[in-house]
């Protein structure tokens, strides 16, 4: 019998405008046998999404059922009744593939996901140079009014203090060696877990 090798979990954090999505769809693009994990949510698909696909989605009593269920690595009630969360189901149906599970997720998730699973699990936090360059990312995106503007500088400025409860931490000031970077760890810890790629 061929052992099957149970995939890794390579978790992605980071403040908003950091860049982290950029990175991990290059990461996708090099790497085989990777596999976006999908969140379920609690609110209704909006035009062009599809279930399984771009979420999990599920009604705010179902969500609570497999909270109760412990079905969940993680979850958030973000307002009432709306909630995100990471299912089990998902990260096993992948690594029972033999893939590796990719999270692109919020820095508590992140933490969270890093907790249960130690070791098999690389926890990447993607941070912009300073807290003004990321003022200016997101002025540059135009989306901002003054006020949410404020609200994101101060969450991010929240979720950089928890970037020592990560594994690897990856400035993101020239996206190429980023990019670079971000590559390096995760084939390291991908290889060095397995022998092979």
């Amino acid at each position: 019998m061929g052992h099957n090798k149970r995939g890794k979990l390579l978790i992605f954090s980071a403040p908003s405008g950091a860049g982290k999505t950029t990175l991990v769809r290059y990461l996708m693009s090099k790497l085989p046998d990777m596999e976006f994990s999908v969140s379920a949510c609690s609110r209704k698909a909006r035009k062009g999404e599809s279930n399984g696909i771009d979420y999990y989605f599920l009604t705010a009593y179902e969500f609570r059922k497999k909270i109760d269920g412990n079905e969940f690595v993680e979850w958030e009630e973000v307002y009432e009744d709306h909630y995100y969360g990471t299912l089990l189901s998902e990260v096993e149906r992948i690594r029972n593939l033999g893939k590796h599970v990719v999270f692109d997720v919020d820095v508590k998730g992140g933490v969270n996901i890093k907790k249960q699973f130690g070791d098999e699990a690389l926890a990447v936090f993607v941070k912009p140079p300073t807290v003004e360059a990321l003022k200016e990312r997101l002025l540059d995106r135009n989306t901002e009014t003054s006020e949410t503007l404020k609200k994101r500088l101060d969450r991010a400025v929240f979720e950089l203090g928890f970037e020592n409860r990560f594994d690897v931490i990856i400035v993101n000031d020239d996206l190429e060696t980023a990019k670079t970077e971000t590559l390096k760890v995760v084939k390291d810890f991908v290889i060095n877990k397995e022998g092979i790629m």
